[in-house]
């Protein structure tokens, strides 16, 4: 059921009310979502009608994000001799789950150094609370 559109026929898409986007090859129709976009409607317009795949990338959508995408797509683009080339750059898998590692590694790691300081804390506070008890009673 996926079509293939022209680069021609996406440029054709690139006002607020009719907003198509190329990400990694694939055609989405991101009309609907341009005014819940998180980022702001500019960003979706800035690239309508246009190969979108390095600003999609290089903000580092979440999966949620993603699966809003899959939602979106009308299909494959099929590139012309004259169209505009994607980058060459490589760009991780759509859904890694390294990144979401490293973050609940960090989050951990922080509520660890949260609770070790809090302790630290609590005891240096006990610990000038009986000092001061004690000149008191000199």
């Amino acid at each position: 059921m996926s079509k293939e559109l022209s680069y021609s026929d996406v440029s054709e898409h690139s006002s607020k009310k009719d907003l198509y986007v190329v990400i990694h090859d694939k055609v989405y129709n991101a009309t609907s979502f341009v005014d819940e976009h998180p980022g702001g409607e500019e960003v979706l317009l800035d690239v309508g009608g246009q190969d979108a795949t390095e600003a999609f990338e290089d903000v580092g959508h979440s999966d949620e994000a993603r699966e809003i995408l899959d939602g979106l797509l009308v299909g494959t683009l099929k590139r012309g001799p004259g169209d505009p080339k994607p980058k060459t750059q490589s760009y991780p898998p759509s859904h890694s789950n390294s990144s979401q590692g490293d973050a609940a590694g960090f989050g951990i790691g922080l509520y660890a150094i949260i609770l070790v300081g809090g302790a630290l804390a609590f005891g240096a506070y006990k610990y000038l609370q009986a000092n001061q008890e004690g000149q008191v009673k000199v």
